[in-house]
């Protein structure tokens, strides 16, 4: 305390030296009891309480001459740092802990018996519930000052004269810790949920602008002052779009389709899942609608939350690589590959809400991880700035990938048959992604949602982990209020629309869409016969030979993108069981068909509607010669055009930019050169006329221009 009073803050030799300088007078001029009841009545306990006096009191609500040994421990275990063994917190196991070492040493060194130590040891200390004080956020400011005692040192942040500046809008928080005592107390009485806990960030900057970490921080009944926020939990569902999105980086798109069918995944099983109940090695999920919907595409199954191909695509992936993806992004207690099975796209891992709400923030920042932080500024007593704010920025995540998933999450039409079309998902007015999980026996509610600039997280449920009455929809009016207001001040934004891949035709049908078969052919929709390089792809149709497989025929789950060669059953440990499903649900649905199946001969004649001799003959000519023009003049032009169908449109464009002009009169169509940005010393005008069948002809003509 008085080094840290008199001295400066320096790790430097000097300092050091006159440290020990300091202990000497202090040792000259001081005995031994003087100096501890300094050290006694000057000891951080957390907050506003300092020395064993106040610690007494405000711990067990007796003087410090009064305190047993089991209390006296504690008393003696918390000042190594106040705020991690803060009994109020959520490391009450490792103070225990502490308190027992404490009780140990005492042995070791005869200061009291074999009998007073097991007594002590075992005896359950009740603290006082902790009153409230004037205190704002405090699940964010002990998560702070937890960071400062780590980096910094309990003697820094109790007596050092820190001068932090953080992050947190108090607005938002505001409206956070309101929605979620508001939605806490309403569920605790309708659906057995009595907590709730809420994440604000900007994915840009990964500052926390809002921390709460439960109903009530002073609410002893539902133990209020564990920070749930930071606590682990099973997320549910909401851990799926990590494993999408690393099924996309592989090459799977929105438009890959996989067999929503009773699946047993444990190739040691009976594949028509007949063992299950009587073998606890068998696995084959359900859903929560009790039904199957047969061939889906992945932009449905994730948005819908189906489970049969989330699972399925987490084999597909790898549980090794999407755990990769999940970690990249910032889930960082998911350690161990081989400890998981497939059962971890439905959450079966442990996670923080802050963990997953700062991880949702890598595909609102288009694939860019940001660290969340909680502090913008640290000074000492001095004014010096010991740390400040600085973006870190980290692509983990291939933006197209990023902007798949959102497309997806925010796709309220595909959602519609889980949770209708006016769920609290929908922020009216705004592009939200939004994701919900739910754990078996509804013990964890989650929603997770975010806009280009925004990110919300929401837990509900009961710390002692027993199972509500409803799953994720409870979260759902928290979110939305949070969400709505952290969105009121924010221009209107959208998520950038994502791209497929360049040789996307070359891949596999099932990546494509197509769950049918494994051969096709593209026809010309106006002559109904196959297509050549001339028919355009306005006018190009692909048809299925109907022979349906389970994807693992027809795929390699180490290179996605590439038809085998010779397709057939593999050699996939999955392959039987899957292969089985995907052929009783056949057996049961051929008229089902939900795309274009080629049934009938195969035409042996070519497109005859896309030829040359078809394509519009384009002549034109300026009226006013082909001398230099100036850029302010008015060019005329004159068009011809013989074709053999009924003309579509006409695009003019003037160096490669489509220009607006009245086509109406083609014999005389001015071209204004004061309206075009781009004119230059040699131009073209490039005159495209396309037929009622999509063929296309062209023509272009040079005209010069002079400075004025």
């Amino acid at each position: 305390i008085m080094k840290n009073t008199l001295l400066t803050k320096d790790k430097t030799i000097v300092r050091k030296l006159k440290e020990w300088i300091l202990a000497l007078k202090v040792e000259q001029k001081l005995t031994k009891d003087e100096i501890l009841s300094i050290y006694l009545n000057g000891n951080p306990y957390g907050g506003s309480i300092y020395g064993v006096e106040e610690a007494s009191v405000s711990f067990f609500g007796i003087h410090a001459k009064d305190v047993d040994l089991a209390q006296s421990a504690y008393i003696a275990a918390i000042p190594k740092a106040p705020s991690f063994y803060s009994p109020y917190g959520k490391n009450k196991e490792k103070l225990d802990e502490r308190k027992n070492l404490v009780l140990s040493k005492m042995k070791e060194l005869g200061m009291i018996t074999q009998e007073q130590f097991d007594q002590a040891k075992n005896e359950v200390v009740v603290f006082k519930p902790q009153e409230k004080t004037g205190m704002k956020a405090p699940h964010f400011v002990f998560y702070i000052r937890d960071y400062l005692e780590q980096k910094y040192g309990v003697d820094m942040v109790e007596s050092g004269g820190l001068k932090v500046t953080t992050t947190l809008d108090w607005n938002i928080q505001q409206k956070a810790e309101e929605a979620a005592l508001a939605s806490a107390l309403k569920n605790s009485k309708e659906y057995n949920a009595t907590n709730q806990s809420v994440v604000v960030l900007d994915p840009h900057t990964g500052q926390i602008l809002s921390m709460v970490g439960s109903r009530d921080y002073f609410d002893k009944e539902i133990d209020g002052n564990f920070n749930v926020a930071l606590g682990h939990r099973q997320p549910g569902s909401s851990f799926k779009p990590f494993v999408y999105a690393t099924a996309f980086e592989k090459g799977y798109t929105p438009d890959s389709v996989l067999f929503d069918v009773p699946i047993e995944f444990n190739p040691s099983c009976a594949a028509d899942r007949s063992e299950e109940r009587s073998n606890p090695k068998c696995y084959g999920p359900d859903d929560f609608d009790g039904k199957f919907k047969g061939p889906i595409n992945l932009r449905y199954a994730l948005a819908e939350s189906r489970n049969v191909p989330a699972v399925s695509l987490l084999y597909l992936t790898t549980i090794k690589d999407s755990l990769k993806t999940a970690k990249d992004m910032g889930i960082n207690s998911l350690t161990n590959p081989d400890q998981y099975g497939l059962t971890l796209v439905l959450g079966g891992g442990e996670v923080s809400l802050l963990d997953m709400t700062s991880a949702y923030g890598v595909f609102a920042n288009e694939g860019v991880r940001v660290q969340p932080t909680g502090i913008l500024q640290v000074e000492d007593n001095t004014g010096t700035i010991l740390e400040s704010y600085s973006q870190q920025e980290q692509q983990v995540l291939p933006k197209n990938v990023a902007l798949m998933i959102s497309d997806i999450l925010s796709d309220n039409n595909a959602r519609a048959d889980t949770f209708g079309l006016n769920s609290p998902l929908v922020i009216p007015g705004r592009d939200v992604a939004v994701k919900t999980g739910t754990t078996n026996n509804n013990k964890d509610a989650w929603m997770i949602g975010y806009s280009p600039s925004m990110v919300v997280g929401v837990w509900s449920g009961n710390n002692d982990n027993t199972a509500m009455k409803k799953g994720s929809i409870i979260s759902g009016s928290t979110f939305n209020s949070v969400m709505s207001y952290a969105l009121k001040n924010k221009p209107v934004e959208s998520f950038e629309e994502y791209q497929n891949p360049e040789n996307y035709e070359s891949y596999p049908l099932a990546l494509r869409g197509y769950w049918q078969g494994g051969k096709s052919y593209v026809f010309d929709t106006f002559s109904g016969l196959l297509a050549t390089n001339d028919t355009p792809k306005e006018a190009r149709v692909e048809k299925i030979v109907p022979e349906v497989h389970s994807i693992l025929y027809w795929i390699d789950r180490e290179n996605p993108t590439i038809t085998k060669l010779i397709p057939g059953p593999s050699n996939d440990g999955q392959y039987k069981n899957w292969e089985y499903a995907v052929q009783k649900w056949w057996a049961n649905n051929q008229g089902y068909q939900g795309a274009n199946i080629l049934y009938g001969g195969i035409p042996s004649s070519y497109d005859t509607t896309h030829t040359d001799s078809n394509k519009p003959i384009v002549t034109a000519e300026l009226l006013n010669g082909s001398l230099p023009y100036n850029s302010s003049d008015t060019l005329h032009l004159k068009v011809s055009i013989s074709l053999r169908y009924t003309l579509k449109k006409i695009d003019i464009l003037v160096n490669g930019s489509l220009i607006t002009v009245n086509t109406n009169n083609l014999t005389d169509i001015p071209i204004k050169l004061s309206d075009i940005d781009n004119i230059g010393p040699d131009n073209e005008i490039q005159i495209i006329a396309t037929d009622s069948v999509y063929n296309k002809g062209s023509t272009s003509i040079h005209f010069i221009t002079e400075s004025n």
